[in-house]
């Protein structure tokens, strides 16, 4: 039975002087990622290394899962914590050798950290690799392809050995680069802009713009599971914006090549406000360049115009493919898929302007009373925390 298991972090390892508070970063996301599991796991950070402290009745499939959700870790595994004895190394090394179905080859890999061990690495690998074969007629070393590379790490807290390493998601912990607002649609693009951005250490305030009666509750719930499933990854605050009345201004009074247009720069407006209520430092959208009329560079610098935070888009130099294959690999793609359609589907204009000007953006907003529409979305916004999926369909 595994007591522990080390966690491997990569660029966190390399932010210099910050690197304290990246770890501890990682730490801290990891302990609420287990908390869901029960109580007794604790998360320690001795010389820089992550072990997480695992209780005597635990589920490592669970824990397994749980960890590769948690941006910032690259890989891990569950490890046997043995007393500095080489006669209680080499039999945690057997029973780990033994532990998925004996290997025809092996190799036995160690590191002594801790200098006051009286074997060094060479050393406790023959010492090891001999005991391993004496109990397993018939095993061969390979040190180049082995079946299974049983690892065995010499620290001053004891002797750690495994031989499992299982990928985790990488990138930088939840949280340690800010918040941005993600313009959350019904969409495949969406989504995956906002799991891209949390992996990039990026909290995520995600805004959709609801109107009903034109779009159905069935296009809300359905964002909100989208929501739920981002929040696998790490909590996100969903923010529900009664768009209606936006909407219908807009239908009324702008010209129907622009409608788009002025529309994408209404949620920008509402999305900045929304940011500087909640600490947000930019704007996460789904964009990618080209893919439709509001993305071409033109459109994305008029809509842009509106806002003065910083606006990312993730997903700019993907092609459709490539974003679908991501949203497959997120388990996105099958939710946003549901024909429940959002307003920037539902309103779009079938001859939209793909190269509209700042004039004539400005010129169609002119009969709109542009703050006084975006202080009611903004007021009448509906917000929520959802956290391990908990919406139900």
């Amino acid at each position: 039975m595994y007591d522990k298991v080390l966690v491997r972090f990569g660029e966190v390892g390399l932010k210099g002087k910050n690197r304290a508070f990246f770890i501890n970063s990682l730490a801290r996301n990891i302990r609420r990622s287990l908390k869901q599991l029960g109580p007794g796991y604790s998360v320690s950070a001795p010389y820089g290394r992550l072990f997480v402290d695992l209780p005597p009745e635990h589920d490592f499939n669970a824990v397994s899962a749980a960890l590769q959700k948690v941006f910032g870790l690259v890989s891990f595994s569950p490890v046997v914590r043995q007393e500095l004895d080489m006669e209680l190394i080499k039999e945690a090394a057997l029973q780990e050798l033994l532990a998925d179905g004996r290997p025809a080859t092996f190799k036995v890999a160690a590191r002594r950290s801790f200098k006051n061990f009286p074997l060094n690495s060479m050393e406790i690998n023959r010492e090891v690799g001999g005991h391993l074969l004496r109990n397993c007629p018939g095993l061969k070393v390979d040190v180049h392809s082995p079946q299974r590379v049983v690892n065995i790490e010499v620290r001053p807290e004891g002797a750690f050995v495994f031989s499992r390493v299982i990928p985790g998601p990488g990138g930088l912990p939840v949280g340690v680069t800010g918040k941005g607002v993600l313009l959350l649609s019904g969409g495949i693009d969406s989504p995956v802009a906002g799991w891209l951005a949390m992996k990039r250490g990026i909290a995520l305030e995600a805004v959709y713009f609801d109107t009903p009666p034109f779009t159905s509750p069935r296009a809300l719930n359905k964002v909100e599971r989208l929501a739920g499933i981002l929040s696998r990854w790490a909590p996100v605050n969903l923010h529900v914006v009664n768009f209606t009345p936006v909407q219908t201004e807009i239908m009324k009074h702008v010209p129907e090549d622009l409608t788009i247009t002025v529309m994408r720069r209404f949620m920008f407006r509402v999305a900045e406000v929304l940011a500087r209520r909640v600490g947000a430092l930019a704007l996460i959208t789904g964009e990618s360049v080209g893919q439709v009329a509001s993305q071409t560079l033109e459109s994305m610098a008029v809509i842009n115009s509106v806002v003065s935070i910083p606006v990312l888009r993730p997903l700019a130099g993907l092609d459709k493919v490539e974003i679908m294959d991501l949203s497959r690999r997120i388990e996105t793609y099958d939710t946003s898929i549901e024909p429940y359609q959002d307003c920037c589907t539902l309103f779009v204009s079938p001859r939209p302007k793909t190269r509209p000007t700042l004039a004539q953006a400005e010129a169609a907003e002119a009969k709109l009373d542009v703050g006084s529409l975006v202080d009611a979305a903004v007021a009448g916004i509906d917000s929520r925390t959802i956290w391990r999926e908990e919406v139900q369909s």
